[in-house]
């Protein structure tokens, strides 16, 4: 196929579009969760953009794997972390920022007049004959026979990368660090803990928020029952009044 179709052509431009945006909101946005979902936003374009240029399964393989499984492991990881936006702003080289948007610009620049002047005056070529047994086969040719090399690097970096991340996060323990069973439960029945279980919020109370407290038999409310990180909700004295059981 020497030309593209006016389908292509609007395809790519959308989609090439929403990609750019999204890898701009990726570097501009502040919060680590919303450059990571710019991100997957960048991912599912190329996705798409693979399919429409008759390979299905590279955009199978971006959509599933990169985007469903390593960005949605990262969000999760970012979650469990708890990363505030407030941490990545802080800044500790000075003029980084600059040296990182000069670097930035001058590798765009070199890669665009790379590409330009490689692909200039190569005419395109379809890719009939390179899935002229399926698109799974053709790709599956070239990467266990020309980069079958390259194929096995890659995959030692990556396992090499997953073991050293769990070496980096596996923190060791003294054995004087060690608390043994007999010690927690000393620690639980110390004077001034509540050892026993605690009522959920709402018991016996004129509302079912989870903001308010639960009643002790004495008719107080239970501060034990809320959670730290929930505001006390205020009752209005409609709530508050006592409930009449209707027949």
């Amino acid at each position: 196929m020497d030309h593209v179709s006016t389908g292509e052509a609007v395809a790519f431009w959308i989609l090439g579009s929403l990609a750019v945006i999204g890898a701009l909101g990726m570097v501009i946005a502040r919060n680590a969760v919303h450059s990571a979902l710019w991100l997957v936003l960048t991912m599912l374009c190329l996705g798409f953009l693979y399919v429409v240029n008759s390979a299905p399964f590279l955009g199978a393989v971006q959509i599933i794997v990169y985007t469903g499984a390593i960005m949605m492991l990262f969000l999760f990881v970012l979650m469990l972390v708890g990363r505030d936006a407030s941490d990545s702003l802080i800044e500790t080289l000075r003029g980084q920022r600059v040296a990182a948007i000069l670097l930035g610009v001058g590798l765009a620049a070199l890669i665009g007049a790379g590409l330009a002047r490689s692909l200039g005056d190569v005419p395109a070529i379809g890719l009939t004959e390179a899935n002229a047994d399926g698109n799974v086969q053709g790709l599956a040719s070239l990467l266990f026979t020309r980069y079958v090399f390259a194929f096995e690097v890659t995959s030692a970096l990556l396992i090499t990368a997953a073991v050293g991340a769990m070496i980096l996060a596996h923190v060791e323990k003294a054995k004087e660090d060690a608390v043994d069973q007999v010690t927690r439960m000393k620690e639980r029945f110390r004077p001034g803990n509540y050892p026993g279980p605690k009522a959920g919020p709402g018991v016996y109370a004129n509302t079912m928020s989870v903001a308010a407290p639960a009643r002790l038999p004495d008719g107080n409310g239970a501060e034990r029952s809320i959670s730290e990180i929930l505001p006390i909700r205020e009752l209005t004295a409609d709530e508050a009044a006592p409930k009449g059981t209707e027949k």
